[in-house]
């Protein structure tokens, strides 16, 4: 798989993290713009409003958030757009996808990983 990473922004910088994409719709609370030494911002990959808002980080509503998040992943043009960008950062080493969930294993960034190792 190309080199791709996930991270949370709340974690410490570190150079080893190549290029450092911020990959949620809404900025972090309590990171400085100096602080998430970010290269990008790429909101279009995160999920829709309307489905971040319904899923509300509840784990028991991840498998049908990980469904719909996949179906817009693969149906919303800019989403795709997101999508083909990663992976042509990819060419120039390696890419950090960063997020500020909480929670490691029911977040969006970890759909997002998984949809970007299936289009391999």
């Amino acid at each position: 798989m190309a080199d791709i990473f996930l991270k949370r922004i709340y974690d410490p910088y570190d150079e080893m993290d190549g290029y450092r994409i911020l990959i949620d719709r809404l900025w972090p609370r309590g990171i400085s713009k100096e602080s998430a030494k970010l290269d990008e911002w790429l909101k279009d990959v995160a999920p829709s409003s309307e489905l971040r808002k319904w899923f509300c980080h509840k784990p028991e509503l991840f498998e049908e958030f990980k469904l719909r998040y996949v179906e817009e992943l693969r149906n919303d043009e800019e989403k795709v757009q997101g999508i083909n960008h990663i992976f042509d950062l990819t060419s120039n080493g390696r890419v950090t996808l960063l997020y500020g969930a909480k929670d490691p294993i029911f977040n969006h960034a970890i759909v997002l990983l998984e949809e970007l190792k299936r289009r391999l």
